[in-house]
């Protein structure tokens, strides 16, 4: 198993961040990438042409790698709204149709759909969670099995729910969808970098994530996913660097109607970006290095204690095999209060996040054991 790796990081000493759902640390090989690309900058004249794809196409074979995917299929985007946005672009939705997500998941996954429904007049179905305590994750994913049916065009959702880190059986979802001919888009902010992902295995249509997060890079850098369905498809945008043949410089007056290949068709204008960039590559390095599984070790070891001596005060937890253990909801016994548990975490230095009704502990290789008990005594102290 991985070893503690605080080392790899700058945290304040005397704080318990178990909080990588809201936004990771940097690491300190990436922060140094980072202070690099400011100083490249510095002087332009060292940037070459070649600069604008080489480090970039890095990023889509480091990323490959993580997802078990071709590299021409992966593109740099600034956000999981821009990656949703080119998904909505090219679908073709009818009044008949039926789109699916799930009760409260992230917004940048449900506003898209939102608008479809208000423009194509598609029904938006959404599938809420289970009011139960006993057997709620699968539960949840038997009620997005049986809500796909024949008028179904797209399902959309995530691998893990943002709030509580309940997890969707993707496989059972993916050939549900197969059967009835629909797509299925996932986004995977919460869960790629930390939770084992293979595009070969499930088949999503589209796979969008959030770069600030599990993939441990810079804000405002995400990477997307597109399967065949969006091979001849049309961009949100039309920029220069995605054109064919856009590598010669001296050639780009002269206007090209074919884009790059695969699915970079998609990518960002700017994507070349010289200081986020390089830092999105040291940290896929990284992960790849650690590797999901171990990560998923790593944390599922240092909760074990902690999780079972809340579960015996009267939290709520799901059970292992319907949640991550990088990200977990937990839900506070009947008559307590969450205020006064919010107010003694802050005054103790424990960052986590409060999401709908769930207090959502994300820890990574930075926390020990320790940690989350200095956390579990908090809690026991306010409902005690």
């Amino acid at each position: 198993m991985l070893s503690n790796q605080r080392s790899k990081f700058t945290l304040p000493a005397g704080s318990v961040y178990l909080n990588c759902a809201y936004m990771s640390p940097l690491l300190k090989a990436v922060e140094k990438k980072g202070v690099e690309g400011i100083f490249q900058k510095r002087n332009p004249a060292k940037v070459s042409s070649s600069d604008f794809f080489e480090t970039t196409e890095k990023v889509r074979k480091e990323y490959a790698k993580l997802i078990r995917a071709e590299a021409n299929r992966i593109v740099l985007i600034p956000s999981v709204s821009y990656g949703m946005a080119n998904v909505v672009r090219n679908v073709n939705f009818l009044p008949t149709d039926n789109l699916i997500v799930t009760a409260e998941q992230f917004p940048s996954n449900y506003y898209p759909w939102h608008r479809v429904k208000e423009t194509s007049g598609a029904a938006l179905k959404v599938v809420a969670a289970p009011d139960t305590r006993t057997n709620r994750g699968a539960q949840w994913n038997e009620r997005i099995l049986d809500a796909i049916d024949a008028n179904t065009r797209l399902v959309a959702l995530g691998h893990v729910h943002w709030a509580d880190g309940t997890r969707f059986n993707l496989q059972e979802i993916r050939k549900r969808t197969r059967e009835v001919g629909a797509l299925l888009v996932i986004d995977g902010t919460q869960s790629v970098g930390a939770l084992p992902f293979s595009i070969k295995e499930i088949q999503p249509d589209a796979l969008i994530c959030g770069g600030y997060k599990w993939l441990m890079g810079p804000y405002s850098l995400g990477l997307a996913y597109y399967g065949e369905h969006f091979d001849q498809g049309t961009p949100i945008e039309e920029n220069w660097i995605n054109r064919l043949h856009s590598e010669n410089f001296a050639g780009l007056v002269n206007y090209e109607s074919a884009y790059q290949p695969g699915a970079l068709r998609y990518e960002v204008g700017e994507h070349s970006n010289f200081i986020l960039v390089p830092m999105l590559l040291e940290a896929l390095r990284q992960i790849n290095q650690w590797k999901p599984k171990a990560i998923q070790q790593y944390c599922g070891a240092i909760s074990k204690k902690p999780i079972k001596l809340l579960r015996e005060a009267g939290y709520w937890i799901e059970e292992e095999s319907f949640r991550g253990n990088h990200l977990f909801g937990i839900r506070i016994p009947e008559g307590a209060r969450i205020d006064p548990i919010r107010n003694a975490l802050k005054k103790n230095k424990i960052s986590v996040s409060f999401r709908g009704n769930a207090i959502r502990v994300a820890p990574h290789l930075y926390n020990t054991e320790r940690d989350l008990m200095k956390f579990v005594k908090v809690l026991l102290a306010q409902t005690e």
